[in-house]
């Protein structure tokens, strides 16, 4: 099931995704500087596809221009982490709760599908990567707000960042297990129609992972 899958029309959309995914993943090291021409020759595309998706990733705020330095992939910090995070708690628990009001029986079984689809990872190798798209948890329960608005300002906004953070510093380690469950705990209330109970339960999830991560970048800081 597809739910508002993005799919590539022009060869500008495909660099554009790819790039992004790159940023995302950490293939393009968070921080660095993007160069046209070394890019245009990675990609196999001309400078103008290239500058049209760093003119897309800056909307998405995985981009960031600076006077004198160009164009550059924005850094993880704790600073951007909170604030980032503070918007995402209050967004996503209103769409766990709508998605509890909304979201329909099958919609729910599909969901709960995908987690058992996860399990496996999550038991036995410790990681619980996710791909972008309807894939993803998360993803899905934005979706199943059905709010148009909280979707466009999650899916097209921060969606992205917030996976930068996740997909480098949130997808491994002892806290795999632990956000597994709560994921499972908040499917549970959502099947059960307690909006409120998912709500808190989805915001109290993105505090955990924001805390968890924050340790992340904490301990990966030089020391000086």
């Amino acid at each position: 099931m597809t739910f508002f899958a993005e799919q590539p029309v022009t060869s500008a959309d495909k660099t554009f995704f790819q790039l992004r995914k790159d940023i995302v993943e950490g293939v393009i090291s968070a921080g660095a500087k993007l160069s046209e021409t070394e890019l245009s020759t990675t990609y196999g595309v001309s400078r103008a596809v290239i500058r049209e998706a760093i003119n897309r990733l800056e909307a998405s705020s995985l981009v960031e221009r600076k006077a004198n330095v160009g164009a550059r992939v924005v850094s993880l910090t704790s600073a951007g982490l909170i604030e980032l995070y503070q918007v995402r708690e209050s967004l996503e628990g209103m769409a766990a709760r709508l998605a509890a009001h909304h979201m329909s029986d099958s919609e729910i079984s599909d969901l709960q599908a995908l987690l058992n689809s996860h399990s496996k990872n999550v038991r036995s190798e410790g990681s619980y990567y996710q791909e972008a798209g309807d894939v993803d948890f998360h993803y899905r329960i934005i979706v199943g707000s059905k709010n148009s608005h909280l979707i466009s300002m999650l899916i097209d906004g921060i969606y992205h960042l917030v996976r930068m953070y996740r997909v480098q510093l949130g997808m491994s380690g002892p806290r795999v297990t632990t956000a597994f469950d709560e994921h499972k705990h908040i499917v549970q209330a959502i099947s059960n129609r307690d909006a409120e109970l998912a709500e808190m339960l989805m915001r109290r999830h993105i505090l955990y992972s924001k805390s968890s991560i924050e340790c992340k970048l904490l301990q990966d800081k030089p020391a000086v």
